[in-house]
């Protein structure tokens, strides 16, 4: 039986932003070659499962990291992909690509690969039934927020566990979704 390893890290290094080269900053991290980890400033060294350097592209990171987990979804297993980092980290580039919906092939995050390869595979599968429910949900200051429901207040919102083990939104009203465009609408 092989080893099942629940929860993965991935770390991605963004590289400085215009403002950020103004003023002269500078890089405090770096990856080690031909290994996963990173170095922080003189010799701190960490270790992670991926790491992605400043030059790595938006289809390496899904290839890697997100790809083995929709594939795993589409075989009926839960799957949560979890972004974290301070304000200005990176986090919403490599989910959405900037703007989900505008953003080049090239550029686009994680979330809309994702979406794409979904409703393909419902495409290909006409003999098995489906149902997409989603949630784009944001936690921040311990406050949760659906984004894809703005109108809900964060004090609207909890995540539980359900008598079958299922954790999701609590009352979910995660709207039903039949194609890609209608994840982002």
């Amino acid at each position: 039986m092989a080893e099942e390893i629940p929860v993965r890290v991935a770390v991605r290094i963004r590289p400085l932003l215009p403002k950020e080269i103004l003023h002269n900053q500078h890089v405090c991290v770096r990856v080690v070659p031909n290994s996963q980890q990173v170095i922080i400033g003189k010799d701190r060294a960490f270790t992670f499962d991926f790491v992605f350097g400043q030059k790595s592209a938006q289809d390496e990171v899904y290839a890697s990291c997100i790809k083995p987990l929709v594939l795993s979804f589409l075989e009926g297993y839960n799957v949560t992909i979890f972004a974290y980092g301070q304000t200005g980290s990176g986090k919403t580039y490599t989910l959405g690509g900037g703007h989900v919906v505008a953003a080049s092939d090239e550029e686009k995050g994680i979330i809309p690969r994702a979406i794409h390869e979904i409703f393909q595979s419902i495409a290909e599968n006409h003999n098995t039934d489906f149902t997409v429910k989603v949630s784009y949900i944001e936690v921040h200051k311990e406050e949760l927020r659906d984004l894809l429901e703005l109108e809900t207040s964060s004090k609207d919102m909890h995540i539980r566990e359900d008598e079958n083990g299922n954790t999701g939104k609590q009352r979910d009203r995660s709207p039903c979704c039949n194609s890609v465009m209608s994840v982002h609408s």
